[in-house]
């Protein structure tokens, strides 16, 4: 038995995945390897949110029907040529009926409201986020050099560029991220557009700040910025525990999540699935092909490299 965050390593090596990530039975266990676990997990979500969809407009029939049927009953119609005994025994037996119907919507609002299926949590999607639309290219670098660590003779990343860059450690990765980024210095020209926005995520994830993942998030992205629910990265029960309380991982999600509440027109991502659950990397992946701007990426993830559709830049030592 394992417990790894390497999805390549999962997919060549285990027959059954038991994944502990939210899911609407709890704890479920997948057979099938990864890949497997993949296939199950995406139709597992798919239960869970046809079985909330059905649930909640079953809750809103019912409201409506306690609202509605107690004011539509038959004794406020006029009489006609009916006695008053015949007009008083079919209005009670009316009255009855409804107050058997609008009990029974009562009792089953109540026994949905003890055994409500929870809202299935908000896949990652970059799309949320309202954007500027880019145009032109985002960034360009000639004869870049940072001395002892980084060398590159030419790189332009277009408006929606995707850039995968790989190399063995000490290559430079993050050096020329933190270039495009403009917290490195360099030799050599460096261009990037007027009025570009720029997000890094660092490799390191950063010391807790004080204040709950909610506040931490508000105050960094923006009165005006995506509500932290909204995108899918933290699930109800964190979003007012303090962060230093959180783990690596969700302090991670927290990172993440003030980087695209921020709208960057160039995403720079660093390692971005370390400390990331198999789950969310996979979500994370395709998150990256709705980003609005540019995004590049440096990652030794096997899996993502894999999976990557868009250009490599391989950096040697």
């Amino acid at each position: 038995m394992v417990a790894s965050h390497d999805r390549a390593f999962l997919d060549a090596v285990c027959t059954d995945v038991v994944d502990l990530d939210p899911a609407l039975d709890g704890v479920t266990r997948y057979g099938g390897g990864w890949s497997g676990y993949l296939d199950g997990r995406r139709a597992a979500r798919a239960r869970w949110e046809q079985r909330y969809a059905a649930e909640q407009d079953e809750l809103e029939r019912l409201r409506r029907s306690v609202a509605v049927t107690a004011r539509n009953v038959a004794p406020g119609r006029p009489r006609g040529n009916q006695s008053k005994l015949q007009y008083d025994f079919k209005g009670g037996r009316v009255e009855q009926q409804v107050s058997r119907r609008v009990r029974n919507a009562r009792r089953r609002l109540d026994e949905l409201g003890r055994d409500q299926v929870r809202r299935p949590p908000e896949p990652l999607r970059f799309s949320a986020v309202v954007g500027d639309a880019a145009t032109g290219p985002a960034a360009a670098l000639r004869d870049v050099r940072v001395p002892g660590r980084l060398r590159v003779a030419a790189l332009d990343v277009g408006a929606r560029d995707r850039v995968l860059v790989t190399g063995p450690n000490g290559a430079g990765k993050s050096t020329l991220l933190g270039v495009l980024a403009g917290r490195v210095a360099a030799e050599g020209t460096v261009h990037r557009r007027r009025g570009l926005r720029v997000g890094l995520l660092a490799q390191d994830v950063a010391p807790p700040a004080a204040g709950t993942a909610r506040e931490v998030y508000t105050a960094a992205a923006g009165a005006g910025a995506v509500p932290l629910p909204e995108l899918g990265l933290l699930p109800p029960r964190d979003l007012d525990r303090p962060l230093a309380s959180l783990s690596v991982g969700q302090r991670r999600r927290v990172e993440l999540a003030v980087l695209i509440a921020r709208s960057p027109q160039l995403l720079l991502l660093d390692e971005p699935t370390n400390h990331l659950s198999p789950a969310l990397a996979d979500e994370l992946e395709e998150a990256l092909g709705t980003s609005p701007g540019a995004v590049v990426l440096a990652s030794h993830d096997r899996w993502l490299r894999r999976r990557w559709a868009g250009r490599v830049l391989s950096l040697d030592t």
